[in-house]
């Protein structure tokens, strides 16, 4: 992994870049014990089943770490700092779900150092299932 992501300089809007991952009971859980969200529309099967969406989805807020991990790892990358997110929650997710992030490079202001990015979620059967924009400060390079 590059240590540095890209500059300002290196950006260019419509780049792209994704992480890709399947959604678990054990991430769900983690997710709840790490944060302390143990709403039972996560956690309890008999709880969600009389729910609206009749069995437990994912943490709206695990994605939000989906779209993370792509700026924070890859675009821009290593040293962006996050400015804010914005997150729609499209349609919910179902543990055995394979989603996939997409951050890609909407608008570029040089001058402030700023990246204004689109952010998407979108499951295995092509839905999205989050929409959203990032604002990032790319890492200034030395």
């Amino acid at each position: 992994m590059n240590m540095v992501g890209k500059s300002i300089l290196e950006l260019v809007k419509g780049d792209t870049s994704q992480f890709t991952k399947t959604v678990s009971e054990s991430d769900v859980y983690l997710y709840a014990g790490v944060t302390g969200d143990l709403n039972p529309a996560h956690i309890n099967e008999p709880y969600a089943k009389n729910t609206f969406f009749k069995t437990r989805i994912a943490h709206g807020m695990l994605l939000g770490g989906f779209i993370s991990a792509v700026i924070g790892t890859r675009l821009p990358g290593p040293g962006t700092i996050y400015i804010s997110q914005e997150l729609q929650f499209k349609a919910p997710v179902k543990l055995g779900d394979t989603i996939t992030a997409v951050v890609e490079v909407a608008e570029i202001d040089i001058a402030k150092n700023r990246a204004i990015l689109k952010t998407t979620c979108i499951n295995d059967q092509g839905t999205l299932v989050v929409d959203g924009k990032a604002v990032v400060s790319p890492p200034k390079k030395k």
